[in-house]
């Protein structure tokens, strides 16, 4: 994850990757787990003070964080300055840095840190899980978010320059030899899973892929999707924990 900026029409394509993202903040996918981690964090770590989040984009769970948490002190950090200016422009006050995963400058400094749909972009995983844990304090806690399946492999995959989808024994293991003792593990997006099945088979007939129209959905639809995400939300609320879905949720403390 170093700093890079590129112009090949891929993810890191400042107008396509900002143009996904805009897209995806209107998505009933953002929108149900930004009230997940929302949730986490008030569940899991009601005393933090302050949260760090890696790889931030564009500040779309920042800003999610800061309307429902207004108490806690939020800052994030991205090394991709499209998406890094943007989240600056939607959070005035908030502290933003470029920063790399893979050098955190921070030292015990965070009650909670987040990696949500990051871990899965860089080719050592567990180096940047050791990152997070040097930079978290002691007792506090990491919220992980990733891909889930690798046989939901798809061209938004490859779109995204995803190094893999995680399966569950994956995660939890590279938390634990990380440091963290895990608190809860569910998967989400899991009530949808049989149409994310269907589209990608359909996905892989199609001769290019595009990550605008993808995540741009009819409104009746985005919302229907969205009132079952909701339904899911409220099962893993009450202590469900789901098997299989498009991702995974890990809530984990430093020892």
């Amino acid at each position: 994850m170093l700093d890079r900026e590129s112009d090949d029409g891929g993810y890191y394509d400042s107008a396509v990757h900002c143009a996904a993202a805009a897209a995806e903040e209107q998505s009933f996918w953002a929108s149900g787990r930004n009230k997940l981690i929302v949730w986490s964090v008030r569940t899991y770590f009601p005393e933090a003070r302050s949260l760090f989040e890696v790889g931030c984009g564009t500040g779309i769970v920042l800003r999610a964080l800061r309307d429902a948490l207004p108490r806690l002190e939020l800052s994030g950090g991205d090394w991709y300055r499209p998406a890094l200016e943007e989240a600056r422009r939607k959070l005035p006050g908030v502290e933003l840095v470029e920063v790399d995963a893979l050098r955190l400058p921070f030292q015990e400094q965070f009650d909670v840190l987040a990696a949500l749909d990051v871990l899965e972009h860089v080719d050592d995983d567990e180096a940047v899980l050791r990152e997070i844990y040097r930079a978290t304090r002691t007792g506090g806690g990491v919220l992980i978010t990733v891909p889930q399946h690798a046989w939901l492999w798809s061209a938004a995959d490859d779109w995204a320059e995803h190094r893999r989808r995680y399966n569950r024994g994956e995660l939890v293991a590279k938390l634990t030899a990380s440091g963290f003792d895990l608190v809860r593990v569910t998967s989400f997006v899991s009530l949808l899973l049989p149409l994310m099945v269907v589209a990608r088979l359909v996905s892989r007939r199609r001769k290019s892929y595009d990550p605008v129209a993808e995540l741009r959905l009819p409104r009746s639809l985005d919302g229907a999707l969205g009132s079952v995400l909701a339904l899911e939300a409220v099962a893993i609320e009450r202590g469900m924990s789901f098997p299989a879905g498009g991702s995974l949720l890990a809530i984990a403390r430093k020892r």
